[in-house]
């Protein structure tokens, strides 16, 4: 549960400071927003692993912050809802919540909810990251078509800076010099320069860290590259 960040979206101030105190106490770490604009900033600038949402909130409707959030991301939602209609419940989950609830709700029934669906969500990125997709925050690498995607925008990449890519992201919290990224990317008979390792990490900075203006490739000096958490 360490580090495991929840966001609360609710405009009544009472039921946020109970959710936030509830799981505080439960260990995990919490941002609350207070109407639908800001939710929905913060739960696609923030790195957060379940979003629990009220339908009912001003500036934008939880539904309409639902179906905005799933354009950009998969996190686990959790609706909350003073109306016990089904239509509402069945549109929730079409447009890509996960679980529902009705207020007033038992505290012990949403911890469990909230459980399941950030293990649900965990096994999910675990047998992505197995499979043929590797996921990193907001970037995708498809490994069967040579595919790198971010937020869903297609990243074009020549064959190198892909395996290049490939092999940071498989190797994700792992500092990897340039000698292991030649003998790994380019293979054990080149015999060239390691400063070909900075020419394309630049290459794929531009295209990645600086276009969307973020820092996913690190730079460890002395040593040599690294994407972190």
């Amino acid at each position: 549960m360490d580090g495991q960040k929840i966001l609360i979206i609710e405009d009544e101030k009472k039921i946020a400071r109970f959710l936030e105190l509830e799981l505080k106490y439960e260990g995990y770490e919490i941002e609350i927003a207070y109407d639908g604009r800001e939710g929905l900033e913060k739960a696609l600038k923030d790195d957060v692993d379940l979003i629990i949402l009220d339908l009912m909130i001003p500036n934008l409707s939880g539904i309409e912050v639902c179906r905005r959030l799933r354009n950009h991301s998969e996190v686990p939602v959790i609706m909350l809802t003073a109306k016990d209609d089904v239509s509402d419940k069945v549109l929730g989950l079409d447009i890509g919540a996960d679980d529902y609830m009705t207020k007033p709700f038992a505290i012990e029934e949403l911890l469990a909810r909230i459980r399941v669906n950030i293990k649900k969500s965990s096994k999910s990125k675990d047998d992505d990251n197995i499979g043929n997709i590797i996921k990193y925050k907001d970037l995708k690498l498809f490994k069967d078509n040579y595919r790198v995607e971010y937020k869903s925008e297609e990243i074009e990449l020549t064959k190198k800076e892909f395996e290049l890519l490939e092999y940071l992201m498989i190797n994700k919290n792992i500092v990897l010099s340039r000698d292991k990224i030649l003998e790994n990317v380019w293979g054990y008979d080149y015999f060239g320069e390691t400063n070909l390792i900075d020419v394309y990490v630049r290459y794929l900075r531009s295209k990645i860290d600086q276009k969307y203006d973020v820092d996913i490739i690190k730079t460890v000096r002395g040593v040599g590259y690294i994407i972190r958490d």
